[in-house]
């Protein structure tokens, strides 16, 4: 299979995500520092419920191009409704809980951050939950497309939907002067945009796997297993991971509003140092499942060096650009000085600290692919809530260090996260499983 052809697209889909979410920050900013602080703490409860629902794609894939590799289309069809029926009654019963209690939630993870941080958080909260079985769809559809190699179309919609976030911010925000409602609306619209298309498209009679029948969502046991024999995991590793970061972003509220801001922006500036891995991921789902499916495990093993190689090579360009200009970076966000600084050390410190990156998150994705899934849960929860929250809360509330302490404690969940998973992948033939 052309590599190339798989992977570039998704790292167009993964750059112009990160941008705007990059400008949505800038256009919040305009609002004040703490409404950059309120929508910052809800994204964090944001990323957790993507992550999740990103899982349980990851299990989807990894069943349709098993399938797909021992040539069982019919097979692979009908996981893909099942993995619909899955995200749809997961995303539909978090959209009701988070939006009749978001304020409970917001006053129990985050209770010693500034009211006004609270509020603006509740207001975007609110419109934000709606999204979710919109984003379920589009996400677990956009999965099914990689795992038939084309992530093409899956980049030309995730394009559409953010250029129509970010004119919908440009005029809620600058035109129509609303607060954080501004940028919540416009996310809504652009994900029930990308929902609508998906569900049009995968129902084309061209497409390998398809869902064209509401006979699709009757439950199969045997599939829905399957699928959530890595979607379980996966959600699991993925939901504790980011409640870890949810505890991590709580930890910071308590270090004043320009620890806050600064936190925010650094992530959104790092956030482009994820690009490769995050794409190269999804596209080792793809090419590994099916060389396991096809039982090619040595062409498994060898795809999977070249992509983690590629990944150094692109964190090499990514990381001088962003270390580098720093500060320059900076000064769009409109931060106080000291917000400033704190956002200039995290971002230096993440950009040397990456060389450790790769090993530690994608390799995962090929062992997952052989639904070597258990193992990687256990390292994940283990290195985030022993190194990551544990070393983090030590470091901030013990010896008193200040929000670099957070990020210091993550470093070392990537060393140790980083020797397990090349040990595990050294006897890679010896975890993998067919279905």
């Amino acid at each position: 299979m052309d590599l190339f052809k798989i992977i570039y697209p998704l790292v167009l889909e993964q750059t112009f995500t990160m941008l705007v979410g990059m400008v949505d920050v800038l256009m919040v900013a305009a609002v004040g520092e703490v409404a950059v602080s309120g929508v910052s703490l809800v994204d964090a409860i944001g990323q957790l419920i993507i992550q999740i629902l990103m899982a349980l794609g990851t299990g989807g894939a990894v069943v349709c191009s098993q399938y797909l590799g021992k040539k069982e289309d019919e097979t692979a069809r009908r996981a893909a409704g099942q993995l619909l029926l899955i995200v749809l009654v997961f995303s539909v019963s978090v959209a009701i809980a988070f939006t009749f209690f978001n304020r409970e939630i917001l006053t129990l993870l985050y209770g010693q951050a500034e009211a006004a941080v609270l509020d603006n958080g509740e207001r975007y909260f609110r419109i934000i939950a709606l999204s979710f079985p919109f984003l379920a769809v589009y996400t677990s559809f956009a999965a099914l497309y990689r795992s038939m190699n084309n992530t093409k179309l899956p980049m030309i919609v995730s394009i559409a939907m953010n250029l129509i976030n970010i004119a919908g911010n440009a005029i809620c925000i600058f035109g129509l002067h609303w607060g954080v409602e501004g940028v919540a609306v416009p996310t809504l619209i652009s994900r029930v945009f990308a929902c609508v298309v998906m569900a049009v498209c995968i129902q084309n009679k061209k497409n390998v796997i398809r869902i064209d029948s509401i006979d699709a969502l009757k439950p199969k046991r045997k599939d829905i297993m399957a699928i959530l024999s890595v979607g379980i995991p996966n959600g699991v590793e993925s939901g504790l991971f980011n409640f870890g970061k949810i505890m991590l972003s709580s930890l910071v509220s308590t270090l004043g509003t320009a620890a806050i801001a600064g936190f925010s922006v650094a992530g959104t500036l790092v956030n482009f140092l994820y690009l490769p891995g995050n794409a190269i991921g999804h596209g080792t789902i793809t090419v590994v499942g099916q060389c396991i499916g096809a039982g090619e495990i040595d062409q498994a093993k060898m795809y999977t060096k070249w992509l983690v190689a590629l990944n150094y090579a692109m964190l090499a360009v990514l990381c001088s650009i962003i270390g580098f200009g720093r500060w320059y970076f900076i000064g769009f966000f409109n931060l106080s000085p000291d917000a400033a600084g704190y956002a200039a050390a995290l971002t230096l410190s993440h950009c040397l600290a990456m060389v450790i990156w790769p090993l530690g998150f994608t390799i995962p994705y090929a062992l997952r692919a052989g639904f070597d899934t258990t193992f990687t849960m256990l390292v994940s929860i283990g290195c985030m809530w022993l190194f990551r929250v544990g070393l983090a809360y030590f470091f901030v509330m013990v010896l008193h260090w200040d929000v670099l302490g957070v990020w210091y404690a993550m470093y070392v969940d990537w060393f140790v996260r980083a020797i397990l998973m090349c040990l595990r992948f050294n006897n890679f033939e010896k975890r993998i499983k067919r279905i």
